[in-house]
């Protein structure tokens, strides 16, 4: 048997009644575990959304899944540049590295709740005055471990994993926001592109009514009056091409910033297409079952859960706390004497200390928490009724703005026939310049407003799904956390 075998097999003999007489305080704990936030009384007690869902079955498959809402609109463009957005933009990258951050974390709070282990060695030659040198080697190893009888560094874990949840969460959030922004910006922009081309056409039939107007004069068909009028309409069409035109760079340059690229990249998009309409075919449940996949909920919840572990682990801290450790150090003036048993100095210890008087700092760290875990619980039921209430506004919002998209198309249909009609009938000398030019700014009018409202009926879709969370969901959360876990090792 080696030399050094005999004293570590005592030391062990020491730890062992002391390792049985701490499993079973391990057991011991005044603080519960934090369980599920419930939900506020209030959203529990609603069984049905007021307002109208809108439901179609027109949807392709792969658009039903809520995760890809996108793909609802069957632009490919629309898809391609979401993605890429949720792979570049850095909203989403800071929100990855925070959840790695928060991983990180938990993992260092986990590792204060297990034994510690060092070891140490030294070697020194040293003189005094005049005598001659000598060596001195050390080796030694040190252990310790508080043991967590009250629970205090159990609620610490439980706190860390809870701002984990709440990591992961915000990254659910960050990528539901930054979707919803560019589907907002890219309906913008095609919605833009559709008012500057109707702008283009309807100032070519100004322009070709201005010439006609010209012919008119000459010919003795038309006043002074009629020729000014046509031209103060064509210039006002013109004027309004420009600042069109400039909108449609500024979006597109908006569209290029949001997928990570610098504002004048080439984006590959399609110079023109019309403003791509939802094909909607929503399923949601109870309002406050629904309402809780949203990832800002979520995160409500989460932070819930870490206030109630801080509150416990501050009540955990009242209590005396425990702790054992032990050392064996070698110290020879040779090092083929570091070993021997007579080298060998070992210790175990164990300890407990207590707060005796604080001043009731204790308490008060108590009290601090528990106004925590009030806040958490106020900010979780305002961000739940606030929720209720985007997905009841957006809902309603979605009503109206198809029947005016309805409205507005037979609106649109009956001036472009109006206009045709005016146009045929001033060539043929029929009606006066007056007439033509109301119908072609009625028809412009409508026209814009058309291509407006179908904006906003696609965008109205976009914020409906935001709303609900932008199909973001537990899975989701799991997802996250179980691949920050996996690069993690």
């Amino acid at each position: 048997m080696p030399r050094f075998a005999e004293p570590l097999s005592n030391v062990f003999r020491w730890a062992g009644p002391v390792a049985w007489v701490l499993g079973l305080s391990a057991c011991a704990s005044v603080s519960p575990p934090a369980g599920d936030v419930p939900v506020p009384t209030p959203l529990a007690a609603v069984s049905a959304w007021q307002a109208p869902m809108p439901m179609s079955d027109t949807a392709p498959d792969d658009a039903r899944e809520p995760a890809r809402w996108w793909r609802v609109f069957n632009d490919d463009a629309l898809t391609a540049l979401v993605e890429r957005a949720l792979e570049a933009h850095t909203s989403v990258r800071s929100a990855q590295v925070a959840l790695e951050q928060a991983r990180a974390q938990r993992d260092l709070t986990a590792a204060a709740t297990l034994p510690s282990l060092r070891a140490s060695g030294s070697a020194q030659r040293a003189a005094a005055g005049n005598g001659p040198a000598s060596n001195a080697f050390r080796a030694g190893l040190d252990a310790g471990w508080e043991i967590d009888v009250f629970g205090a560094r159990r609620q610490a874990l439980a706190a860390s994993e809870a701002e984990w949840l709440s990591s992961a969460a915000q990254l659910g959030q960050a990528r539901v926001t930054l979707a919803a922004e560019v589907a907002l910006t890219y309906l913008e922009w095609r919605a833009q592109q559709q008012r500057l081309q109707v702008a283009r056409d309807n100032l070519a039939l100004q322009e070709a009514s201005l010439q006609l107007t010209a012919w008119r004069l000459q010919a003795g068909l038309a006043s002074q009056l009629d020729l000014e009028q046509a031209r103060a309409t064509a210039a006002q069409t013109r004027s309004g091409v420009a600042p069109l035109e400039a909108s449609v760079a500024q979006n597109r340059n908006a569209l290029a910033v949001l997928a990570g690229l610098p504002p004048q990249a080439d984006l590959g998009l399609p110079p023109g297409g019309e403003v791509p309409v939802a094909a909607s075919a929503l399923a949601v449940g109870i309002p406050a079952d629904t309402l809780r996949q949203r990832p800002d909920i979520q995160v409500a919840e989460a932070r819930v859960l870490a206030a109630l572990a801080r509150a416990a682990q501050a009540e955990a801290a009242r209590y005396p706390s425990f702790s054992i450790g032990g050392s064996l150090d070698w110290r020879a003036p040779r090092l083929m004497d570091l070993f021997d048993a007579g080298a060998l100095t070992r210790a175990l210890v164990a300890s407990v200390s207590a707060s005796l008087f604080d001043g009731g700092a204790n308490r008060a760290q108590v009290r601090v928490q528990q106004a925590g875990v009030e806040q958490a619980r106020l900010a979780l039921e305002a961000a739940m009724v606030q929720a209720f209430q985007e997905v009841e506004g957006t809902l309603l919002a979605l009503q109206a703005s198809r029947q005016r998209l309805a409205h507005l198309g037979e609106a649109a249909e009956a001036a472009v026939q109006a206009e045709t009609l005016a146009r045929h009938r001033y060539a043929s000398g029929l009606v006066d310049y007056r007439v033509l030019l109301d119908t072609q700014r009625t028809r412009l009018a409508a026209e814009s407003e058309l291509a407006t409202a179908r904006a906003t009926w696609s965008a109205d879709h976009v914020r409906l799904y935001k709303a609900l969370g932008g199909g973001w969901s537990r899975d989701t959360l799991n997802t996250d956390l179980e691949t920050t876990a996996h690069d993690h090792r």
